[in-house]
């Protein structure tokens, strides 16, 4: 028989629909396994065992595709009454006073939350390195980061420690730890999920998402997760049916562009990515698709414009002055280049990087998907960012890693990270399919397409701590 956390999420459901185990079993194993394994991982930052167990407990009445399902929430997230971080020693001792409204969406789906997964602090950085916890690292080798800012979200799900979990991106903050850490997981299009009541969305960049080892798991949490509320500043095109629907709905022949050129200056794609680039197009190819050769929609000038968004971005979390010394270096660095952007600065930096869309999207609307590479390179090593400790070394090495995941951050358009190679290391390479706006449908059902091509994304391997 096989354990509980080798059963997808969606099997885990069934089996409490069928009275063949309960959520307190469930969730006792996750618990367990967290208290052995976690404390090589670091993926979580809190553990709320009492009131996982309690939730577990409350669930009588089976309803909905992910009841009794175990899902972790990132420490960007708000969950009332449980520490918050923010990945940040600066909010050391600081308690949510209210629920997301997509954490309230997960309880009322009947799922379970574990704790709190880590996160880099606010979210800025591409790996999850913190004064808060210890690394995350992701489970295929645990001498290498698990990426970020979803980093403590992907190690979970990637090491057997949840089944899914929720996560967040707003430069590829899911799409960069799913890569690293071997998972599919989902940028939905902008609008599709709510930041509410407090986080505010401003330009868009970021939208909360799911991460999993399967496309049918991640489409279940897209469709519990997806809502908006009076006051959002963006709303996502209408969804007929659900997500999940679409998990076994086969998609049709479709066109589908593709190019590998990362628009970041001094940017350079591995071998390695290089590999599992051509691979994915030669699957997509025999699967009856057409596959396309495109320039890259967005240029190197788009560059400037997003990191000026992003200067101004690191300096929305308040810093009391008496707490500001206990920054990580490269966020001092970030508000300190933020705070001295103009406001004019900001609003042309974004009116820029509109203009720059609406001409992008006159070419990726012509097809059904486009193909890249997700990441640069191979994972790194825990550390590689910050060797040196120069922050502006740093943040170029953060740039050129993640070279292509922000540009639809920067369209709203829905991407995702299909896990489809490791490379001769035993290191997952992931590539990364965008869809048209409000196109997480088909996005969805070519990867499970893709999925059932391969006979399931991992086959027969698993991280040496499953």
């Amino acid at each position: 028989m096989a354990h509980i956390h080798d059963l997808t999420a969606l099997e885990q459901a069934e089996a409490v629909r069928r009275r063949e185990i309960s959520p307190i079993e469930i969730t006792r194993h996750y618990l367990d396994r967290i208290e052995r394994i976690d404390p090589q991982v670091g993926a979580f930052v809190t553990v709320t065992a009492e009131r996982a167990l309690a939730q577990a407990r409350d669930l009588t009445e089976p309803s909905g595709p992910l009841y009794g399902v175990p899902i972790p929430v990132k420490d960007l997230n708000l969950v009332k009454d449980v520490p918050i971080s923010f990945g940040s020693a600066t909010y050391a001792g600081f308690v949510s006073p209210v629920d997301d409204t997509v954490v309230e969406r997960l309880r009322d789906a009947g799922t379970v939350m574990l704790g709190k997964t880590a996160t880099p602090e606010f979210g800025l950085p591409c790996y999850t390195e913190t004064s808060v916890s210890p690394p995350s690292r992701t489970p295929w080798d645990l001498s290498r980061s698990a990426g970020g800012s979803s980093g403590g979200a992907a190690a979970a799900v990637a090491a057997g420690l949840a089944p899914a979990a929720q996560g967040s991106d707003g430069a590829g903050s899911i799409r960069i730890p799913s890569s690293v850490c071997g998972l599919f997981g989902i940028k939905p299009t902008r609008g599709r999920i709510s930041f509410a009541p407090i986080i505010p969305d401003l330009a868009g960049l970021s939208t909360n998402g799911p991460i999993a080892r399967t496309v049918a798991d991640a489409a279940a949490l897209l469709d519990v997760m997806s809502h908006h509320n009076p006051g959002d500043l963006y709303l996502a095109p209408a969804h007929e049916g659900t997500f999940l629907e679409c998990a076994a709905r086969e998609p049709g022949r479709l066109r589908i562009a593709r190019y590998a050129e990362p628009v970041v200056p001094g940017a350079a794609v591995h071998p390695d990515v290089l590999t599992a680039y051509e691979e994915a197009s030669k699957t997509l190819e025999l699967l009856g698709h057409e596959v396309v050769d495109i320039a890259p929609p967005f240029g190197p000038d788009l560059v400037p414009q997003f990191v000026t968004l992003w200067f101004a971005f690191a300096c929305v979390h308040p810093v009391a002055l008496d707490r500001q010394d206990l920054l990580r270096p490269l966020t001092a660095w970030l508000r300190e280049r933020g705070f001295a952007t103009s406001a004019p600065d900001f609003l042309q930096a974004q009116s820029s990087l509109q203009m720059a869309t609406r001409l992008a999207l006159t070419v990726t609307d012509a097809y059904d998907a486009v193909l890249t590479p997700t990441l640069t390179q191979p994972p790194r090593p825990v550390g590689w960012f910050e060797e040196g400790g120069d922050p502006e070394q740093t943040f170029e090495r953060m740039k050129r890693f993640a070279a292509f995941p922000a540009i639809y951050n920067v369209s709203g358009q829905p991407a995702v990270n299909l896990p489809l190679h490791w490379n001769a290391e035993g290191l997952p390479i992931g590539v990364m399919l965008a869809g048209r706006v409000g196109g997480e449908g088909t996005l969805i059902s070519l990867s499970a397409q893709v999925e059932a091509a391969r006979g399931g994304f991992w086959g027969d391997r698993r991280p040496s701590v499953w």
